[in-house]
């Protein structure tokens, strides 16, 4: 029962905080619904049959796609407690291998998160309609298409959701101030978005706390107003609540009632978030959120509104404002415009992540994801695109000036995600629930029909201002195609030109060339095999490390994976050639971080898989690039080594570097060059430093003793870091449109994104460049 408690103030709890974060978008939509609906020529129907309709029309498209679609059943279809897009896809591609990139390898599906026994039952044979999709390319590129246009109108959402709603609440102060000129207003509105994308670097989460409590205030004032028009105006309105109002709406109204949808399904913009946010709640919580207060706050709202306005039918180009008591106006207006900035926030935080997830799937130019919260964990900011948004939000709001043509581009944004959606839920309801045929088809008929008829009504307006998130959209998704497909390509050349063990083999354990004291990290993107940059290195530099590291990091179809399955170790040829692979495994919603623990994570992983190997849980001696082995999972993980930090009174080994007086004919230039270098030394030798010792053990072998010595000796000559400089050409005989995409887009967009040593966050004075020609 105490147990039973505790559980249920977890939810509720979760439920207020969901505020916040989930319902700033939906709940600010009163705003502005009942302006855009009747923007056109609607607006001649001033009748009480007309607004009547548009509120059932309201009501009911409000509780068949957020409350039956998501809140019932999308809310279901999770992936490991993630939602969203890139949640959906990513359950698709573990389920059946629609993702054109690999992602069916043993460092995917070791991985504990990787498979849902409770979603699937893999032992059910492949249908006929599942081999037609994997078996061909184009339809698993169609796929992709559509993943990448639903993310593209959510980056479109984080434009168009800001300017909509920061000038909607403005708007008010034309209710009291009549001679505000609109471009005031618009000015007030671009000074607040400016205020809010410039503050973003410094992250929500110290004034997280109060976005719960604005929102929720909003809906428990938005309500009581709501209840006080419908008793003060017209009780009446109840009777809306009857689809046969919609009948009658489309029956008086003919034409100009069905372009009207375009702002009716302004009322759900915001719903798509109660999916996405999932990863920071509970199914649970967002559905007693929902179902308590947001329903019935909204549907209060909307019917007061339409009760004020069966009475008031020339307040309808400012509504709402118009519908608050004369003395609830300014702290309302307050509210407002607080609930809007909450709002604008939400979604500029959801942007961020959405971007970071296409980046993670290799579908985004590398970007710096900067993590603004030690303790929450998600909490991002991503400075290349808060300026992009805030720059095209500006230019909306001030090129529009007007929330009816916004809401025209907001609508289509919105119900082009929603519509995504529906099409990803119906392959999700075949190939992971594993339901019949017929049970998806009725799914993706029931809701695609509804929005298409929206669809239909949106593009009525596309000259109107739907037009905008469509080129956004286009842009955005060209982007991340060029770069999936140039990412892709240049891994398939990887994976063609890898270096045969043959030829490894036959070198001996030197090599062929000197092995020097040291590690050497070469990052490849390969999980198995010598990559090409290796055998380039040493042709033309004939001398590497004693210890050879391959390190993938590789980004896995799960939201986030744990640090105990983090490190994958296995062994590239026999063991005297000292030469390791490790694979550091990245969730798409992880932050990927390279302190200074990743080298010791990284020793330390090493010499746990040395000693699992010889207990017989790796591979065998005689394998060569054979199974590889989750080594942090394991009980004795840091037991194999004594790892002791070197304080500043250990004289032998913290003494600052060796300096040496330069008296040559370039003494200048040499002496910049020495001092430049002891600046970077003494930046490097600030960081945390760490001396390693093996453990001394009567059961372990003489031949695992020496190998984990000379890990330690390795570790403490130095640390190298060798990464591909990599220039990508389409061959000669390629069409002309690959030759565009490759040696044009891609090219542009390699040489204008962070490169990747900064990506990987490598120290610069342990990097090595080994430049690599690609003709993909």
């Amino acid at each position: 029962m105490v147990e039973s408690r505790g559980q249920h103030k977890q939810i509720l709890l979760l439920a207020y905080q969901s505020f916040g974060i989930v319902y700033g978008d939906l709940s600010t939509s009163p705003l502005y619904v009942y302006k855009s609906t009747f923007s056109g020529r609607l607006r001649h129907y001033q009748n009480e049959e007309t607004i009547f309709g548009a509120f059932s029309l309201i009501f009911w498209t409000f509780t068949i796609i957020p409350l039956f679609k998501y809140v019932v059943i999308m809310l279901s279809a999770d992936d490991n407690g993630e939602g969203g897009t890139f949640a959906l896809y990513s359950l698709l591609c573990r389920h059946a291998k629609f993702s054109l990139l690999p992602n069916h390898q043993q460092a995917d599906e070791e991985l504990s998160k990787y498979h849902s026994p409770c979603l699937s039952n893999r032992n059910v044979p492949p249908s006929a309609f599942k081999r037609f999709l994997e078996r061909h390319k184009k339809t698993r590129t169609a796929l992709l298409l559509v993943v990448l246009f639903g993310a593209s109108m959510v980056i479109g959402d984080g434009i168009l959701t800001p300017s909509i709603s920061v000038l909607s609440s403005i708007e008010g102060l034309k209710v009291r101030a009549t001679k505000l000129h609109d471009s005031t207003v618009v000015v007030i509105s671009c000074a607040v978005l400016v205020g809010l994308f410039a503050l973003q670097h410094r992250g929500t989460h110290k004034v997280a706390f109060l976005f719960a409590p604005v929102v929720f205030v909003w809906l428990l004032s938005i309500a009581a107003i709501g209840i006080y028009n419908v008793i003060e105006w017209n009780p009446r309105i109840y009777q809306a609540l009857s689809p046969y109002y919609i009948y009658k709406f489309f029956r008086d109204t003919g034409k100009d009632g069905w372009i009207s949808l375009g702002g009716i399904l302004l009322c759900i913009t915001g719903a798509e978030a109660m999916f996405a946010d999932l990863g920071h709640f509970t199914a649970a919580s967002i559905r007693v959120a929902f179902s308590c207060v947001i329903y019935p706050c909204l549907v209060l709202q909307y019917m007061g509104q339409a009760a004020f306005l069966s009475k008031n039918f020339s307040a309808l180009p400012i509504s709402f404002y118009a519908s608050i008591p004369e003395p609830l106006f300014w702290p309302v207006f307050v509210i407002a415009t607080l609930a809007a900035i909450v709002a604008s926030q939400a979604i500029i935080s959801a942007t961020f992540s959405i971007v970071k997830q296409c980046h993670a799937l290799g579908c985004f130019p590398r970007v710096k994801v900067v993590h603004t919260s030690r303790w929450i964990r998600g909490q991002i900011y991503i400075p290349e695109i808060n300026w992009i948004l805030m720059v095209l939000t500006l230019a909306v709001t001030i090129g529009f000036q007007d929330t009816t043509l916004i809401g025209n581009a907001y609508g289509m944004a919105c119900i082009g995600v929603t519509f995504v959606t529906t099409w990803l839920m119906t392959l999700v309801i075949i190939f992971v629930w594993n339901k019949s045929l017929i049970f998806a088809l009725l799914f993706l008929l029931f809701f695609g029909s509804i929005e298409i008829l929206y669809i239909s009504s949106s593009c009525m307006k596309m000259l109107k201002g739907g037009w905008v998130p469509l080129v956004l959209s286009v842009v955005f998704m060209a982007v991340m195609y060029v770069w999936h497909y140039g990412t892709r390509r240049k891994y398939l050349y990887d994976l063609q030109n890898k270096v045969s063990m043959k030829l490894i083999l036959a070198l001996g354990p030197s090599l062929g060339i000197v092995r020097v004291p040291g590690i050497g990290l070469i990052y490849t993107e390969l999980v198995t095999g010598v990559p090409a940059i290796f055998s380039h290195f040493i042709t033309n530099l004939p001398a590497f490390h004693q210890v050879v590291v391959f390190v993938c990091i590789k980004s896995v179809p799960v939201p986030y994976v744990s640090d105990k399955e983090r490190y994958l170790i296995g062994r590239t040829g026999p063991k005297a050639y000292r030469m390791y692979r490790c694979i550091v495994r990245y969730g798409y919603k992880d932050v990927y971080k390279n302190d200074e623990d990743f080298e010791y994570n990284l020793v330390m992983s090493i010499a746990e898989f040395i000693q699992l190997e010889a207990e017989g849980c790796g591979t065998s001696d005689g394998s060569v690039d054979g199974r590889m082995a989750v080594v942090r999972a394991s009980e004795k993980f840091g037991t194999r080594l004594a790892m002791s930090e070197i304080g500043t009174e250990d004289s032998s080994c913290s003494s600052p570097p060796t300096t040496m007086t330069v008296t040559t004919s370039n003494s200048a230039t040499l002496q910049k060059f020495q001092s430049m270098y002891e600046q970077e030394s003494t930046q490097l030798s600030q960081r945390r430093r760490v001396r390693f010792k093996v453990m001394d053990g009567d059961d372990m072998e003489p031949h695992v003793k020496e190998e984990l010595l000379d890990l330690v000796e390795a570790k403490h000559a130095g640390i190298a870091y060798v990464i591909g400089h990599s220039y990508i050409k389409a061959r000669r005989n390629s069409s002309f449109f690959k030759k565009f995409v490759v040696d044009v887009a891609y090219s542009f967009l390699r040489k204008n994104c962070r490169a990747p040593a900064v990506g990987l966050n490598i120290p610069h004075i342990s990097l090595i460049e080994v430049g690599m020609n690609y003709h993909v």
